[in-house]
């Protein structure tokens, strides 16, 4: 729950579509704009991606995010609405969620550290299937999957890219990773797995001359990738919800549509 009604000093950003700035606009111009160092809460008006470079950007200030849906996605965000905003932020509900760390090495030995709210993705980056051999704490677990491309997901993303590569949904609570392959060719039969959130996954690109791999976390792309190193992090993101309307209940919600 937020601050007290009148002591709420609120933040607004806005993706950068006409109907977004719009509305931020009008609700600066009614409640302030505080700066963000100062804010007890940023107000994003946009889509899902709006939230997630939010939520990137202000990793550091712990300040909880609220969203509102001025986009064309909004899993993440409430229902849009211009009045009695302070004491939807009164009354939200939080959820706290931790990103992943992808530590991706190029061939040219260049290391490149990301963090990812909703999954991290090796992709194919040429014509033939990407052929990777996967670790799990340092125990190989797959000598060699031939796929699209293979994903590992946090519950907060697991309805995303996850789940439209047939991966499961994932509680809120539920303290495990989804680990999700994409258009499979060898193993056939071979569905994904799901591993403890304390899981450290490591992904080798084979034959990466012949089959590069594009390593994606979030937004943030590493072309050439030959070595992805993944897990956890101790970071924690506040997301605001309306009551009743909270992530735990959206995660559940979705598997019954």
């Amino acid at each position: 729950m937020g601050p007290a009604l009148a002591e709420q000093r609120i933040h607004f950003v806005a993706s950068r579509v006409t109907l977004a700035e719009a509305a931020r606009d009008r609700m600066i111009a009614e409640h302030g704009q505080s700066p963000i160092e100062a804010a007890d809460v940023i107000v994003a008006l946009g889509g899902d991606g709006l939230i997630l470079s939010t939520l990137h950007a202000t990793q550091g200030l712990g300040i909880p995010v609220y969203g509102m849906n001025r986009g064309t996605v909004g899993f993440l965000m409430n229902t849009f609405a211009e009045e009695r905003l302070p004491e939807r932020l009164v009354a939200a509900e939080e959820a706290v969620i931790n990103p992943l760390r992808m530590r991706a090495t190029r061939k040219d030995g260049e290391v490149v550290e990301a963090l990812a709210i909703n999954e991290v993705s090796m992709l194919r980056a040429g014509p033939q299937a990407a052929k990777l051999r996967i670790l799990v704490d340092g125990r190989e677990r797959l000598a060699e999957l031939v796929a699209d491309g293979v994903l590992l997901s946090t519950p907060a993303g697991s309805t995303a890219y996850n789940y439209s590569a047939h991966g499961p949904i994932l509680p809120i609570g539920s303290g495990v990773l989804a680990l999700t392959p994409m258009a499979a060719f060898r193993p056939r039969r071979w569905r994904g797995a799901l591993l403890p959130k304390a899981a450290k996954v490591t992904f080798e690109v084979m034959e990466p001359d012949k089959r590069p791999v594009s390593a994606v976390a979030d937004s943030t792309e590493v072309r050439e990738a030959v070595k992805i190193e993944v897990e956890s992090s101790d970071i924690a993101h506040r997301i605001l919800f309306d009551p009743g309307h909270g992530l735990e209940e959206r995660l559940i919600r979705e598997q019954f549509v």
